[in-house]
């Protein structure tokens, strides 16, 4: 599909103030991904379908996770996490998108996983960071990201798993294990 074609179809999806969010996370990916050696046509591709499903009703993702045999543990777990592996699929039925990598990213863009690839790596940040994002310690991310990828991450995973336990909220497992995944990356690398 036309890239124009393709932001527009996915403009129509969310309200105007998300879709300068999208904007935001497709400008920060392509920057992350020259940066850190990943495909920035990639990267963007991903940015722009990265909330595809973020204003859909929650019935309509609960049904999309039921039928289509999504991890149920999404449905144990906050319905803000749901739009992601939702999108990923909507990407693959109806924009036509096969490449594995770029359905990842789109998939693990809010909780992270274990073994996350560049792709998902940049998405995922691109999204904490984008530059409409204000959020405490956001800078601290947006400097990390200026010469480590892994570390601008965990800062970002420890920054929402804060919020989650500050609101006494159940954390998602896959974060936690990607967050350690990345520790260790990083004292291997040491």
């Amino acid at each position: 599909m036309d890239r124009a074609i393709l932001i527009d179809k996915v403009r129509e999806q969310m309200p105007a103030r998300r879709w300068e969010h999208t904007q935001g996370v497709m400008d920060t990916a392509v920057i992350l991904a020259e940066r850190f050696g990943a495909d920035p046509v990639k990267a963007d591709l991903a940015a722009i379908l990265h909330d595809v499903a973020k204003y859909w009703p929650t019935e309509r993702m609960e049904r999309i996770i039921r039928e289509h045999r999504l991890p149920a543990d999404l449905l144990e777990h906050d319905k803000q996490l749901w739009h992601a592996p939702v999108g990923a699929f909507v990407a693959e039925r109806d924009y036509g998108i096969k490449d594995r990598d770029v359905l990842d990213a789109i998939r693990y863009h809010t909780s992270g996983r274990e073994q996350m690839t560049l792709l998902d790596k940049v998405v995922c940040l691109a999204d904490y960071i984008e530059p409409g994002r204000d959020f405490p310690n956001v800078n601290n991310i947006r400097e990390l990201a200026k010469h480590s990828l892994d570390e601008a991450l965990v800062a970002g995973f420890d920054s929402t798993i804060h919020f989650l336990l500050t609101r006494k909220k159940r954390i998602y497992p896959l974060t936690v294990l990607a967050r350690n995944a990345l520790i260790q990356q990083m004292e291997v690398n040491e």
